[in-house]
């Protein structure tokens, strides 16, 4: 058969490459298209869309730094840091900013009683604030930027809204004016007279309207501030988020996060402010992560149960607080109590010991054979992954799946002959494992040594002694070896009960265990 000519093999290359990047850009558009995202401004999921194709602008509502934080500040960056891993997983490029308000009255107060500068003050917090997201061990946002660094944009942001009269200075005070833009209250569902009759707002004698809040305020004796064309003063609390955000991402963004404290008035007066100075819409899209109480009661100084972030991390570990706070939906309250902790400890101690028997079977067997069922079926779940994520991010469902593919592992690999299949099996399974647990922050532990971990924090947890078990452990192998079985199998029960499994080793060793239901989940 003569070859085919040159100019029919060119344009059939260029139909096949055509189509083929076609296939995939259908695909990847499918893919981002199915994401839906429940957008709290018009309370409804919405479709995910971008104002910049394959790209996404993301601001998040970082902290205030005059003290050390608590676990519930520590929901939003781990949730956040999900919604962006889950996006670069759909192939987008993530703009992420995460801020800092380093300057505040409650940071000039705390400067105050420590008869510190504030400036040190909140350079302190961020200092020791990086510490604890650093113990996360999760990537950094793209920007982390201080508002004190944003004066002049914060500036010129009041200055047009002074001239195109949404804002007014009376007294070193400039104010927005509420009733200057029509839409206010439409994140909150707030309506202005029902505020004003609540009775909700702080009198101030320098406000036309009692519910105009503050963009620049004055800075009087030894208070940090600023020159301005209003006098020394600083800026209020709304207008450094519109004034970064704008500057890093622009006027219109595609998302805008936060705890749902932040909802009213924070997010409400962003957006009065913002859209007004620029005349188009802030944010496509309004996320919120929900609060974490304790014991059914929100966490305060007053009732003494906050727990600081790093203490936790410290008696635990910054895994089980990541599963903890990821195992409820963003958008649920989530309750906080020891119960919670131990399933958290519970259900990693199930995924990293099938982990590390994956990891003990790649060692043992050299060569590999593809098992298409358990291909297929990494496959599904894969899909089933999407399908859930892409429906407002349900964590829970997204766990579900992987405590499936735990459980068809465990019962295609505990106590089986080790086969060339079985290690592709195992590979297949670590891959999944390691790939999704990228995106939730999770399961990169070294699984032998985390699990010992784990299990002595289960111990204790439930007031087991670990000496009072080794001395069971020694008590049950010195009978084995006096040949009394009886009372060797009386001490095994009773090891039992407490909730441990016992495995005597060849070498003579008995190793204990944490007894666990795979089965559940």
């Amino acid at each position: 058969m003569s070859p085919l000519p040159f100019k029919l093999v060119r344009k059939l290359n260029f139909f096949y490459i055509y189509h083929k990047f076609s296939i995939e850009k259908a695909y990847k558009f499918t893919m981002n298209k199915n994401l839906k995202l429940f957008n709290s401004l018009s309370k409804e999921k919405e479709v995910f869309y971008t104002n910049k194709k394959g790209n996404v602008s993301m601001y998040v509502c970082g902290p205030t730094v005059y003290s050390l934080l608590h676990i519930g500040n520590f929901r939003g960056p781990i949730f956040f840091n999900l919604v962006r891993n889950w996006l670069e997983h759909l192939k987008y490029k993530v703009k992420y900013v995460y801020n800092y308000t380093d300057i505040d009255d409650k940071i000039i107060d705390k400067a105050k009683i420590e008869k510190l500068d504030a400036k040190i003050i909140s350079q302190k917090y961020i200092v020791e604030f990086e510490k604890d997201y650093a113990s996360l061990k999760i990537p950094k946002p793209s920007f982390t930027p201080k508002c004190t660094d944003y004066i002049d944009d914060i500036i010129i942001f009041i200055s047009e809204l002074i001239d195109n009269h949404f804002a007014y200075y009376n007294n070193g005070h400039v104010f927005f004016s509420i009733k200057k833009f029509d839409n206010y209250g439409k994140l909150s569902r707030k309506n202005v007279d029902d505020l004003l009759v609540g009775h909700r707002v702080k009198i101030n004698d320098n406000k036309k309207n009692p519910l105009d809040f503050v963009l620049w305020k004055p800075s009087n004796g030894d208070n940090p501030g600023w020159e301005s064309p209003w006098g020394y003063g600083r800026p209020g609390w709304h207008i450094e988020c519109s004034a970064m955000s704008s500057k890093l991402l622009g006027s219109n963004i595609d998302i805008h996060g936060g705890g749902i404290d932040l909802l009213f008035p924070h997010h409400e007066n962003e957006i009065a402010q913002s859209e007004s100075r620029f005349k188009t819409s802030f944010s496509n899209f309004w996320v919120h992560n929900n609060l974490i109480n304790f014991d059914n009661q929100k966490m305060s100084k007053s009732l003494g149960n906050i727990i600081k972030a790093r203490d936790f991390i410290a008696d635990y570990n910054s895994e089980i607080l990541k599963i903890l706070i990821l195992s409820v939906h963003y958008r649920s309250v989530l309750n906080f109590n020891e119960s919670q902790i131990n399933n958290s400890i519970t259900n990693l101690i199930k995924i990293y010991s099938s982990i590390n028997l994956a990891d003990s079977i790649i060692v043992k067997q050299k060569n590999q054979k593809e098992n298409l069922d358990f291909k297929n079926f990494v496959h599904r779940c894969e899909e089933k992954i999407c399908e859930f994520m892409n429906n407002d991010f349900n964590t829970p469902g997204f766990f579900s799946i992987i405590f499936d593919s735990i459980r068809r592992f465990n019962l295609l690999a505990v106590n089986k002959k080790i086969t060339p299949e079985l290690k592709y099996i195992s590979l297949s399974f670590l891959s999944f494992i390691k790939k999704y647990g990228k995106i939730l922050g999770l399961f990169n532990e070294n699984s032998s040594e985390f699990l010992s971990e784990l299990s002595l924090l289960l111990l204790k947890n439930k007031n087991i002694s670990i000496t009072h078990l080794e001395e069971l452990i020694n008590k049950r192998n010195k009978a084995r070896k006096e040949k009394n079985y009886k009372l060797s199998d009386e001490i095994r029960n009773e090891i039992f009960e407490l909730g441990i499994e016992i495995k005597d080793e060849p070498d003579g060793l008995t190793k204990w265990s944490v007894k666990v239901d795979f089965k559940k989940n």
